[in-house]
């Protein structure tokens, strides 16, 4: 491919030219597995690239802190209420600027330093902002965790462990309890959770960082109006621009705005909330239901490739966007982290990731995290999973031969000419 798109729009500097052409190839030939990558629109991508990045919008629509807000105001309203509708919420905050930064949003409005927030364990499937201690969430709140049962035989092990959160909330009495994952297979009903904290007289907060597209596209059951407060990205199952929103009843609005401002952030970036508006209006369109479903149906064929191969699928299965991989009975002494590696010479992107109860670091790891958000939104189906299914096992099983690598790389290569995300693209055209 030529590089005459970013000539163009970066002509005095063509370094970065060259780097920007070089991720599109490399995305535009590889496998994205990726649970929490997606190939945005081109709608997307240009209102990301707007003028709207050149203005400083301190504040809230009709109370910011900087003249000239008039179209920062409209796009930022519109947004909020295109969030809104999207997912029957009575009010959304679009600026955060990650799902992190949600988080840690909440958080703030809901709880004081030092008080105590139940949610899952980092190593079983939660996320950093969960509690972790290198997180300062784990820093500022005491967190207590729960994880998922015991593996089983017949793959009914590895979900998340109601009774466990129950017994910890009675036990501890957090002031919130926190459902939502990282790294797990499994629709996460969101009613037990809030039963248990009711039953502690706790709050109760839905991390939707991962399912936000499928709860949009009606594949995953909605915590809105069932959870106090919900924090979500746009980047993920989402497919917008990368970062982070929050959802929560009109009650909550002021505490939930007065954290994200003047709280943890300074001004929001207003050309990433109008391509969130895009994005929420892409996800409310009938094709979105029907691509959410097909997330679905692809990670579930994607399993049943990797099953038939010989790998131990984490919790039997999946139900969402993701499958979590152990790599133990394919080959007790590869690693996570050297089969992400080699995949990646193989043209397939992957992550390794901690399984539960993983005797390895996070740095190593036993299994790896695949996601089907991406390729879906290429256009690949269950049949084209099966394909990536078997490819990967080829390249993990010939890891040492430097041909099967490369062959393989030449069939994704292949593969991936036939799913092109930005095909309506012209080699020579920007994407800007």
């Amino acid at each position: 491919m030529t590089t005459n798109g970013y000539d163009r729009a970066l002509a005095g500097d063509p370094e970065v030219a060259a780097i920007l052409a070089a991720e599109l190839e490399r995305q535009r030939t590889t496998v994205q597995l990726i649970a929490s990558e997606n190939f945005t629109s081109p709608a997307v991508l240009a209102a990301t690239a707007s003028v709207l990045t050149n203005k400083y919008s301190e504040g809230y629509p009709g109370r910011r802190y900087y003249g000239g807000n008039v179209h920062a105001d409209e796009v930022e309203s519109l947004a909020c209420e295109r969030a809104t509708t999207l997912f029957g919420a009575e009010h959304a905050n679009v600026q955060p600027h990650s799902g992190a930064s949600a988080n840690l949003a909440a958080y703030l409005a809901l709880v004081e330093p030092g008080e105590t927030i139940l949610a899952m364990r980092l190593d079983q499937g939660g996320h950093l902002t969960h509690g972790s201690p290198v997180s300062i969430t784990g820093k500022t709140y005491r967190f207590v965790s729960y994880g998922v049962t015991p593996a089983a035989d017949d793959g009914s092990g590895e979900r998340i462990d109601l009774d466990l959160v129950r017994d910890l909330a009675h036990r501890e009495r957090p002031r919130l309890v926190v459902a939502g994952t990282t790294a797990y297979s499994r629709v996460i009903d969101p009613r037990p959770f809030r039963e248990i904290a009711d039953e502690v007289g706790a709050l109760f907060m839905f991390d939707a960082a991962h399912p936000a597209g499928l709860i949009a596209g009606g594949a995953h059951p909605s915590p809105v109006g069932i959870a106090d407060v919900v924090t979500l990205t746009t980047h993920k199952t989402l497919r917008g621009p990368r970062g982070g929103a929050i959802l929560c009843s009109g009650d909550r609005a002021r505490a939930i705005d007065g954290a994200v401002f003047p709280g943890l952030q300074g001004g929001p970036l207003e050309h990433v909330v109008a391509a969130k508006a895009v994005a929420f209006s892409e996800a409310a369109r009938p094709e979105f239901k029907q691509y959410a479903g097909q997330v679905v149906r692809n990670a579930a064929a994607l399993a049943a490739a990797l099953a038939a191969e010989g790998f131990r699928l984490v919790a039997g299965g999946t139900e969402n966007h993701q499958v979590l991989v152990d790599l133990r009975t394919f080959d007790p002494e590869l690693t996570g982290k050297a089969a992400q590696e080699v995949l990646d010479r193989a043209g397939i992107t992957c992550n390794r990731n901690q399984i539960p109860d993983d005797p390895r670091s996070p740095f190593v790891t036993s299994g790896l995290r695949l996601g089907t958000p991406a390729e879906t939104t290429a256009g690949m189906g269950e049949q084209e999973m099966a394909v990536v299914g078997s490819l990967l096992a080829r390249v993990l099983r010939g890891r040492d031969d430097p041909t099967v690598v490369e062959d393989v790389r030449e069939e994704v290569r292949d593969l991936c000419g036939a799913f092109d995300p930005y095909g309506a693209w012209s080699r020579s055209e920007s994407p800007a």
